[in-house]
């Protein structure tokens, strides 16, 4: 490229012989959290390549400076330890959990309702008390309120009949 100091071959910028070498030209070290600089995905996670597929940045510091995260185990930003910023690759801030423990912590960043807050709540969101007669489980394991079905599963019909009426009204 003319006016472009860096020089690439097949993806690797010339002068960076090493893979860590790579990945720590794209994290910010400030006193606290260790930010990823390059691409995240749509959860806000970093995102590296290394052997030509995407890993995500913060299990690849926590492998390189730590050791191989646990089997049937996955890293959660702890609160506790710092932080619960997605971008963040410090590995002082990363515990191994199970995904059960992953899930119950309730995180402040915004993220999705979590299991422990969503298993508390009684009522749906329009104040249908979530019974045992009143509730079914989804393919996702998901709580559905019955009521708030039945009354989108009406509303689709009566939507489905108008358009349909129109549709004959119209031939």
């Amino acid at each position: 490229m003319i006016g472009c100091d860096r020089v690439y071959f097949h993806g690797i910028l010339a002068g960076m012989d090493t893979v860590e070498q790579r990945f720590w030209a794209k994290v910010n070290q400030t006193e606290t959290c260790w930010l990823w600089l390059a691409a995240t995905d749509r959860a806000g996670y970093g995102v590296f390549s290394f052997n030509q597929k995407p890993v995500r940045a913060h299990r690849f510091a926590y492998e390189l400076l730590v050791g191989p995260i646990p089997e049937g185990l996955e890293l959660d930003h702890v609160k506790a330890r710092g932080c619960t910023n997605r971008n963040c690759v410090n590995p002082a801030h990363l515990e191994p959990v199970t995904h059960a423990e992953n899930c119950n912590n309730i995180r402040s960043d915004g993220g999705k309702i979590t299991g422990a807050k969503q298993r508390s709540k009684t009522h749906c969101i329009h104040g249908h008390e979530y019974t045992p007669e009143n509730t079914y489980l989804d393919p996702r394991n998901e709580r559905q309120c019955r009521a708030c079905g039945r009354a989108r599963t009406a509303a689709y019909l009566r939507r489905k009949r108008a358009t349909a009426g129109v549709e004959a009204s119209d031939a």
